[in-house]
């Protein structure tokens, strides 16, 4: 598998490491927890999305644009990471900001991740929850055109065939490193969302023949709707890299449960996820996406349900500067 005849700008600071994290691991007295630590790509505070970016925005530079258009949540880490790497190739960053919250505070419209958006100097746009983000992205390309620059529409999550391929090269890495290491990993745990992490992950993970299976928590969709959309796009992606067919329906798993009241709403396990993380291993995780994976995960080894793992691998997608925008509403 050769990712390299693909374009890609370097971003991101690789590979991630690999830790152990004992104080967890023999605070649930099951299973050996690592996690793979993706918060730490380096760019505007690291997160999963700068691997995306590294190959959503080469096509987008390749293809002559000047100008990158896209859309996420308030306080989306995608939108932060979009924004950072348009100021470290001279890009501009439209931004379209979808309201999901309902009654947010202070912080959550101000803080984390939108203070960044700013600073970064991102041109942000808000809608209201349910637009036709398709039909306002195209109404922004628009406009571009009409001042003379040329835009690219990068997906919400940068969640398309280009941009799984910054997972499916994650996957490679990971492999690479528990293999130096030694680790057999029985099971690996991610968030599942906008898809394209899940999808890449396991493009990589099964086209390798790796047999590590993968489970997606979910943060934002039922079980049904987010499995059929990472397999869609794991398929999409298999056939653009050449491995068509490497993923089949059931490879694809989703865990939906710990949603709560729905994206970005907090929850008590999420809460308790991230208190524990801080305070055991003086890691930092965030509320929406890795805080609420992290508590699915660790509800699901107090209940026995990885009984056939020594090792399970966590990808932390990163997103910490999303807690000072929920400041007010994590139980301290």
């Amino acid at each position: 598998m050769l990712l390299s005849r693909f374009p890609r700008v370097r971003l991101a600071h690789l590979p991630t490491p690999v830790e152990h994290l004992p104080r967890l691991s023999k605070e649930l007295g099951g299973p050996q927890i690592w996690v793979k630590r993706d918060d730490c790509t380096g760019l505007a505070t690291g997160g999963n999305k700068t691997r995306k970016l590294e190959f959503v925005i080469a096509e987008a530079i390749e293809q002559g644009a000047d100008t990158i258009i896209t859309v996420g949540a308030v306080q989306s880490n995608h939108v932060r990471q979009t924004a950072a790497a348009c100021c470290k190739l001279g890009l501009g960053c439209e931004v379209l900001l979808e309201h999901r919250v309902p009654h947010p505070s202070e912080n959550y419209t101000h803080s984390g991740n939108v203070l960044l958006d700013r600073l970064f100097g991102a041109n942000l746009r808000e809608y209201p929850d349910g637009t036709d983000f398709d039909a306002a992205m195209a109404e922004v390309a628009d406009e571009v055109r009409a001042a003379g620059g040329k835009p690219y529409l990068v997906p919400g999550g940068a969640s398309d065939k280009i941009g799984a391929l910054g997972y499916v090269n994650c996957a490679l890495e990971t492999l690479a490193q528990v293999n130096d290491m030694g680790l057999v990993v029985d099971h690996m745990v991610s968030a599942t969302g906008s898809a394209g992490t899940h999808a890449g992950l396991i493009v990589g993970l099964k086209a390798t023949r790796s047999n590590i299976p993968l489970l997606g928590i979910g943060v934002n969709a039922p079980k049904d709707k987010q499995e059929q959309k990472v397999y869609d796009l794991a398929v999409e992606t298999a056939e653009y890299i050449g491995a068509a067919g490497c993923v089949e329906r059931e490879d694809v798993i989703a865990n939906c449960d710990y949603i709560g009241e729905g994206y970005g709403i907090p929850t008590e396990s999420m809460n308790e996820a991230v208190l524990m993380l801080a305070r055991l291993e003086g890691l930092l995780f965030d509320p929406v996406y890795s805080g609420k994976a992290l508590a699915g995960m660790i509800d699901l080894v107090r209940r026995g349900e990885f009984k056939d793992a020594e090792n399970i691998l966590f990808l932390h997608t990163g997103g910490a500067a999303a807690l000072f925008a929920y400041a007010d509403q994590l139980e301290l």
